[in-house]
């Protein structure tokens, strides 16, 4: 019987009601810790891959709470090498917030572009741990933007992953684009705090960096002018005040927001990235029509922000590499060459490449530099 998402996690708590499963063992549970291992659905399965299967796990959400999560994983061609595949943990882009939006699920919103990224990864010999992020597939809500959360689901997917394949060596980096680029550099910093002496992190890839986000988040209101932005970027306001109530409930973000701004909030938490930017294309809302106040009105709005979506400055303790398009408008440019300069100055150790590319020009572009990084990583 092959059960997914929320209906294995409704399952083991009926089991754990009935007494079939032992309370303590139930609430135990490490974070790492394999809970079930499903087979992928198509969409879901890169087409380079020779293997690929989805692993439920034990991780962290918002707030350090434990949760179920899970991940799809991509083995190469071949025979492993001696000390296993190094592994790629890749932090994907925004697919929405609904559990069957979740990457193990519904594959990449971009896919022609992931796959032909992930497949030059495999091709190269380096065995794919996706992370689907906590509340993407599992239980609650997704806390889109959290870094720390996402750090966390992305290192307890590699725990998991190595624990449970003997093929996979416990050396890895972690490589993201989008939202994932921010969950990669986020994952970065912590890897080797939150992986422990058991995994072997090597270093990190971003592309698409979201920096310093914070400071637009801050001026949202109803005095924002009425001029309706992209689908994409109104979706992801959406997607990320939705991980600010789940992060924050005590915020009560619903009063901040008119019958409008509600209407959209609760179809964004439903909706996958593709489906929730046609109806936006097609409506046109504007920002401004989503509020009855400015979130300004928070107290100590922009420290709060700076520590729930924030990209750390400093701390960095293996290679990072970052990856960003001229001509990208999904994210804001001029904030990302702002970030790289700023880890310049605090003496991280940073690559940083630009490209006459859009955002999702740049992922596949990046590879002739990020290629032979991740290989030096390894060497």
């Amino acid at each position: 019987m092959r059960v997914m998402g929320k209906s294995r996690i409704v399952l083991i708590a009926a089991l754990v009601a009935l007494g079939a499963v032992p309370h303590a063992t139930a609430n135990a549970q490490p974070a790492g810790q394999v809970v079930a291992v499903e087979s992928l659905p198509a969409a879901a399965t890169a087409p380079d891959s020779a293997r690929a299967e989805r692993l439920i796990y034990r991780s962290t959400t918002a707030n350090d709470e434990p949760t179920t999560t899970s991940a799809a994983v991509y083995f190469p061609a071949g025979e492993a090498p001696e000390g296993g595949w190094p592994v790629i943990a890749w932090a994907h882009g925004t697919v929405g917030l609904g559990d069957e939006c979740a990457y193990s699920i519904a594959g990449p919103a971009a896919v022609d572009r992931d796959w032909a990224y992930l497949g030059t990864w495999l091709n190269q010999g380096y065995a794919i741990v996706a992370a689907d992020y906590a509340g993407l597939g599992g239980p609650g809500e997704h806390p889109y933007l959290n870094g720390v959360a996402e750090a966390h689901n992305v290192v307890d997917a590699v725990r998991a992953a190595t624990a449970q394949y003997p093929s996979l060596s416990n050396k890895w980096v972690a490589v993201g684009q989008s939202q994932g680029a921010g969950a990669a550099v986020t994952t970065a910093r912590y890897a080797t705090e939150f992986g422990g002496p058991t995994l072997d992190y090597r270093g990190g890839v971003a592309t698409g960096i979201p920096a310093y986000i914070e400071d637009a988040i801050q001026l949202l209101g109803p005095a924002l002018p009425p001029v309706p932005l992209s689908s994409h970027l109104t979706a992801y306001v959406l997607y990320i005040l939705s991980g600010l109530r789940t992060t924050y409930p005590t915020l009560d973000i619903d009063s901040f927001l008119t019958d409008t701004g509600r209407t959209w909030l609760t179809r964004a938490q439903s909706t996958c990235i593709g489906p929730l930017g046609e109806d936006l294309a097609t409506t046109k809302p504007t920002l401004a029509s989503f509020f009855t106040r400015p979130l300004a009105d928070i107290p100590h709005l922009h420290t709060l922000l700076t520590g729930y979506m924030g990209l750390p400055e400093s701390g960095y303790n293996r290679p990072l590499f970052l990856a960003q398009g001229l001509e990208d408008t999904d994210v804001i440019t001029p904030q990302t060459l702002r970030y790289a300069a700023t880890l310049k100055a605090n003496a991280q150790p940073l690559t940083f490449h630009t490209y006459p590319t859009d955002h999702n020009g740049t992922v596949n572009a990046s590879l002739t530099d990020s290629i032979p990084f991740v290989r030096s990583l390894f060497a």
